[in-house]
């Protein structure tokens, strides 16, 4: 029997607060690897109004101006009016950075230590991580969370170019996709939220981004007389940033992987260099699952992978095809872990990830990216999947 439903994902723009919160925080990550590698960084991010607190553990031998880092951070992302007063050059910046703790470090670190049971590189914390790909996208991710993502990334490239003056920072976008035995047939509803400048009427920003926005991005095949289109639904959005709401790093993780539709272990990945396998494990997990789908093995795919603090080994891993496998689920897994290693050290090596890249990562979803330094996008290994399955 077919099967409809709709299902929903949402995105967030650069200047949302919790995402100028997650910019702050790669930015410091990436000068601290683009002078030393082995940085270890867990750098959080808190804004309000004026305001720009940041905290943490990072060891380093990386020397730069950290003030100087967010400011440039906060500039980027387009918070320059005076019209707002959340402004990169008179933002308040409150360091509380410290050193990483030597009890982490040393289940971390590979080298011996007392209670340690072994030499290797642990993982920097406990913790489960998931990775997802599927096939209905060219991308290899559901489709709802790339739509939103598209909507987004096309918002802040007319703004940036000045297309129109009246465009803000601030922004969400929302597709909702109709389903029909498990493919996209159509887009039931649009929403964008868009902060703006004084002056400018509802009707034309509702026009423009009809016009310039969805219609430009979004395939038109999925577009019906019937899609909805919400745009500032509230009919005003002046007031926006970290004026308008708190941001805090790691609060848009349903953002940051495949809106809803794969799960998610719970660890944040902003700010976190690559020995915290909240973030490695997660791209790791990305990069099996989408060479999974690419070598044609199944038409979706969910990995999971679980780690205890300082043990060098994930302690279970797990593959779902919800069904739609092309060889057994028991195959594809065997010739998963032939084909792959899941130490810690070992995945910072197959994703060449002690590079500053992560700035690259933060904006419009960590996965479904095409840029050649954000490794677990790659398809390299599907050959030898499709090989080792035999």
């Amino acid at each position: 029997m077919s099967r409809s439903y709709i299902f929903s994902s949402e995105s967030v723009g650069e200047g949302h607060p919790d995402k100028v919160c997650d910019t702050i925080s790669d930015a410091i990550l990436d000068a601290c690897l683009a002078q030393d590698k082995n940085s270890r960084v867990a750098c959080e991010t808190f804004v309000k109004s004026n305001m720009v607190v940041v905290g943490g553990e990072i060891t380093t031998k990386a020397s730069f101006d950290y003030s100087e880092v967010i400011r440039d951070a906060i500039r980027g992302i387009g918070y320059i009016n005076n019209d707002d007063i959340f402004h990169a050059d008179h933002v308040f910046i409150n360091n509380y950075l410290t050193r990483q703790s030597e009890d982490i470090s040393q289940g971390v670190d590979a080298k011996k230590a007392a209670g340690k049971k072994t030499a290797e590189q642990g993982a920097g914390d406990q913790g489960l991580m998931f990775g997802y790909a599927t096939n209905e996208t060219r991308e290899l991710m559901p489709a709802p969370i790339m739509f939103a993502h598209r909507l987004g990334r096309e918002l802040t490239r007319l703004r940036k170019r000045g297309v129109v003056d009246w465009l803000r920072p601030d922004a969400k976008s929302q597709v909702s996709v109709i389903y029909q035995d498990g493919q996209p047939v159509a887009i039931s509803n649009v929403v964008i939220s868009t902060q703006h400048a004084e002056g400018v009427s509802h009707r034309e920003i509702e026009k423009f981004c009809i016009e310039n926005v969805v219609r430009k991005v979004l395939p038109k095949k999925l577009l019906t007389a019937k899609t909805e289109f919400l745009i500032n639904p509230t009919g005003r959005f002046v007031i926006g940033g970290p004026q308008g709401d708190a941001g805090l790093t790691g609060r848009k993780i349903i953002v940051d992987t495949y809106g809803g539709m794969g799960r998610h272990g719970g660890g944040a990945f902003s700010g976190k260099d690559p020995s915290k396998v909240d973030r490695s494990a997660a791209y790791m997990g990305r990069y099996v699952a989408k060479n999974i789908v690419a070598a044609g093995l199944a038409a979706k795919c969910e990995v999971q992978f679980a780690y205890a603090i300082g043990h060098p080994r994930p302690v279970s891993i797990h593959i779902d095809t919800f069904g739609t496998h092309t060889a057994s689920e028991a195959k594809i897994e065997r010739a998963v872990k032939d084909t792959f290693s899941f130490k810690p050290a070992d995945i910072v090596k197959q994703l060449n990830l002690l590079r500053p890249i992560y700035s690259k990562s933060t904006n419009y979803g960590h996965f479904g990216k095409t840029d050649a330094d954000l490794t677990w996008e790659n398809t390299d290994k599907a050959a030898a999947l499709k090989k080792a399955v035999g």
